[in-house]
């Protein structure tokens, strides 16, 4: 497998993986909703980039890593409030 298709592969692994998460994240919104938690969780965002940067072999990936978390964990809140901003107005 060439360079390219190995990338493809993991693009398509990963696209998978991320939807799977920002439906995790829908399921966590409808719980927040209930209880009236607010989206923004700081202390959950820095145990998920602990978590994350804990696995990196260098510091070159460790930043990268750092900023393409950063980026997913700012799309989730995002997609978080809009989900809960649809869901009341389902409800109106």
């Amino acid at each position: 497998m060439t360079g390219e298709k190995k990338i493809d592969a993991i693009d398509l692994k990963l696209s998978a993986l991320l939807c799977e998460r920002l439906r995790c994240a829908e399921n966590i919104s409808a719980l927040k909703a209930e209880i009236g938690e607010q989206v923004l969780q700081p202390e959950r965002e820095k145990e998920v980039l602990d978590n994350v940067l804990g696995r990196t072999s260098s510091e070159l990936q460790t930043r990268a890593l750092e900023k393409i978390y950063r980026c997913i964990i700012e799309e989730t809140r995002l997609f978080q409030h809009e989900w809960k901003s649809r869901d009341r107005a389902d409800r109106v």
